[in-house]
């Protein structure tokens, strides 16, 4: 029961982060959004929720997420420094609130591309229809734009069932949307289409297509390499199936959790999944 209660407060600050009051705002009085080079004229701005990827050059702005409502007249004066306040597209890699929070404020310019699943949740939400995806796929599509192959590749059953990771051929750029947290557990989100074994795969899928030469926007941490998302994929994997063996043992995700992941594991938990959250995770992923 402990574990089932962990994760509806899990599924609840998810929700929660769709929407925010007045006082709620409060909590972005102080951040900035900082901008960091990748490579060619891709770059990646931090701010507070997921890392948006952006495009600059001779055809305009390409964004990919926008992170939360409130922060989106900061995003749009970083975006500015980099050649337009007013994104020609806007790509989402899912339909959680820190990733498509500023949809409203971009959709009335930009024209925004997610998998279809994006829009049937956010449509089935409180999404007003200036920030629904307009340009809806199943499998992939391409965007050529700045010189570049944009080409966003949806990953099925993982983060959430809405996911896409977004590829950026010329430039050797992929940003990973949710399926990467780099150094801390990620969050799979059970409760709308997410599965364990699904998050594993598709970083498995996204590991065979790129090189040691590829650059990685994670959606959440700093910027990485490819050798940094092996080391995530690893952790993922070992801890997943660490996990798994002890509830074959028949052990409770209670006493999972008393025993720990060891202490090398540590730091991984103290981001937005915590070590305890993460076992809960796994635990109801897979069947006995």
């Amino acid at each position: 029961m402990k574990n089932k209660c962990l994760l509806v407060k899990i599924s609840a600050l998810v929700i929660g982060l769709l929407s925010f009051s007045a006082h709620g705002q409060d909590r972005f009085a102080n951040v900035t959004i900082e901008t960091v080079p990748v490579a060619g004229n891709i770059s990646m701005l931090i701010g507070q929720g997921g890392n948006i990827g952006v495009s600059a050059g001779d055809d305009g702005i390409l964004i990919i997420d926008d992170q939360f409502a409130p922060l989106a007249d900061r995003i749009k004066a970083a975006l500015e420094a980099l050649g337009s306040d007013s994104p020609k597209f806007l790509l989402n890699t899912h339909f959680h609130g820190d990733h498509v929070g500023g949809n409203a404020e971009f959709g009335a310019e930009s024209v925004i591309v997610a998998h279809e699943n994006v829009r049937i949740r956010m449509a089935g939400g409180d999404a007003p229809a200036v920030a629904l995806p307009v340009v809806t796929y199943d499998d992939d599509v391409s965007i050529h734009f700045n010189g570049e192959t944009v080409t966003l590749i949806h990953m099925p059953r993982g983060h959430t069932d809405t996911d896409s990771v977004v590829y950026f051929e010329e430039s050797d750029v992929i940003h990973m949307g949710d399926h990467f947290f780099n150094g801390a557990f990620p969050f799979v989100d059970l409760a709308n289409g997410g599965t364990v074994q699904g998050y594993i795969d598709n970083l498995e899928r996204v590991l065979s297509w790129i090189t040691d030469d590829t650059s990685v926007i994670p959606g959440h941490g700093p910027l990485a390499s490819k050798s940094d998302l092996m080391n995530f994929y690893n952790v993922v994997k070992d801890t997943s199936i660490d996990i798994r063996v002890k509830k074959s043992q028949r052990m409770s995700a209670e006493e999972i959790v008393a025993e720990g992941l060891g202490p090398e594991l540590e730091s991984w938990g103290q981001g937005f999944i915590s070590e305890e959250a993460w076992i809960t995770t796994v635990f109801n992923s897979y069947p006995r």
